[in-house]
């Protein structure tokens, strides 16, 4: 039967698409699931009374129902979308604009990279317009009903279009590359295939923070002070050869929260997003903002009614020491190996998928189940085989991955615990997910197959409560 699959065209064709829509039910089902966890958590379970209010939890639960609910219809949408595509010949339609519009230009059907470069940014481009009324609506009807969108309309757009750009700008050399490579490879191809992308990646990684990140938000230097001073001290006590500390301006997109550290060898670097920080979330020093705008319109202004503009307690962000708990589990991602780990599997898989690509590329079915009968283009069968054949493949991958990534967060935040942090680094998971809105109860089968960080609940106790050291 497994013959009969691979030597029929029409076989493969139906049991990709089978497939397809066999993990997007999955996928709805389990959101289903959690859905019905939203729904039927209307009151603070007794083991979050403590840390969590009723007010909270029901902001948080119609957050996560918007965004459940606009999961199922765009997710609706792009497999009915991607079918359709499938099923109308839209791949082998977009090759042959390509090859008419290369033509015109007076390159022919030999000049495939050129033709495969046109497909690819065409492909993109399609991608993006499709997407771009999903995406407006998340930002400014979910997002902005919720607090989070920070963004205006042209921002938004033109935030898009450099994002276009600046793809298509690293994208469509690379991707030229790349086929020139498997080209002229023989072979093994393959093992050099493999081996720019490793490059291609590690240099990306690099420059992202340093190039490109700066492209779309505003990093400034942390100021001297007691958090820098701190995050040295920390830094220096495990031997984490830190060179510089950055602040984000992500507030200009999102009050939502994050903290990383990025580059190679003795050049480490900590990015802080201002929202992150009660000392720099916007959401803090607005009621400080129309203190002033008071003091400015009138000397009438008492300093008693001054006082009470600014507010009392801080609306979002961590203080100081849980910054620096915060800080001391993503060390220990670094201290306990598990980027080093994730990068070592990730070109395992890349080689793996490459060889396979080499075993395959040469079987005329696989392009003749999605319409090129005539013609076996590379960027095609790469497109065929990771995104189509390797499908089953990388839905168990991905499984993995998950499973993998929450035990080592759970061994980062025994990490953090180890410094002494537990206390404030319990405190900070709970103003995050207050910040965020995240939901702290999870159905278990959704919780097992998506969740990469382990839930709130669980964490909690791993930590074994805000007084332990």
């Amino acid at each position: 039967m497994l013959r009969s699959i691979r030597s029929d065209p029409c076989k493969i064709f139906y049991a990709v698409l089978l497939f397809s829509w066999t993990v997007y039910l999955w996928e709805a089902y389990l959101a289903h699931r959690q859905r019905m966890v939203y729904k039927r958590t209307r009151h603070v379970p007794a083991e979050l009374g403590a840390i969590m209010d009723t007010e909270t939890l029901e902001k948080s639960r119609l957050y996560q129902l918007d965004k459940s609910n606009f999961s199922f219809w765009s997710g609706l949408y792009s497999e009915t979308e991607g079918t359709l595509i499938l099923l109308l010949g839209g791949i082998p339609f977009l090759w042959r604009v390509s090859g008419a519009i290369t033509a015109k230009v007076g390159l022919g059907s030999e000049y495939e990279i050129s033709q495969s470069l046109v497909f690819l940014m065409l492909a993109t481009l399609f991608s993006a317009l499709t997407g771009l009324p999903w995406s407006i609506y998340n930002t400014f009807v979910i997002e902005e009903k919720h607090g989070f969108n920070q963004q205006t309309l042209g921002f938004f757009l033109k935030d898009a279009v450099k994002k276009f750009v600046v793809t298509q700008c690293i994208l469509l050399p690379v991707t030229a590359l790349l086929l020139y490579i498997i080209k002229i490879g023989g072979d093994y191809f393959f093992i050099y295939a493999w081996l720019f992308t490793l490059v291609v990646s590690l240099v990306l990684v690099t420059i992202y923070a340093d190039y490109i990140a700066p492209l779309f938000d505003k990093f400034t230097p942390l100021p001297e002070g007691e958090l820098k001073t701190e995050i040295e001290r920390m830094a220096q006590s495990i031997s984490f050869p830190l060179t510089k500390v950055y602040v984000v301006e992500g507030s200009k997109r999102s009050s939502h929260s994050n903290a990383y550290f990025y580059g190679f060898f003795k050049n480490k670097r900590i990015v802080l997003f201002d929202t992150l920080l009660e000392d720099y979330s916007p959401l803090n020093r607005s009621g400080e903002s129309e203190a002033e705008r008071g003091e400015d319109n009138g000397a009438a202004a008492t300093a008693e009614s001054e006082s009470e503009m600014k507010p009392k307690t801080k609306k979002q962000g961590c203080n100081n020491p849980e910054v620096l708990a915060v800080l001391g589990h993503e060390l220990g991602h670094w201290k306990l190996g598990h980027t080093v780990k994730n990068i070592v599997i990730g070109q395992m898989n890349s080689f793996l998928c490459f060889f396979l690509f080499a075993v395959l590329i040469g079987r005329k079915e696989l392009f003749m189940a999605f319409g090129f009968y005539e013609s076996q283009p590379t960027l095609i069968g790469l497109m065929i085989i990771f995104q189509f054949i390797f499908s089953p493949y990388n839905e168990l991958l991905s499984f993995c991955l998950t499973v993998l990534s929450r035990r080592f967060e759970f061994q980062a935040d025994a990490f953090a615990r180890a410094m002494g942090r537990a206390s404030e680094l319990y405190s900070a998971l709970i103003k995050l997910n207050k910040d965020n809105l995240g939901f702290p109860v999870a159905d278990w089968l959704f919780s097992m197959w998506h969740y990469s960080h382990p839930p709130l609940l669980e964490r909690l106790r791993a930590l074994g409560g805000p007084k332990q050291d």
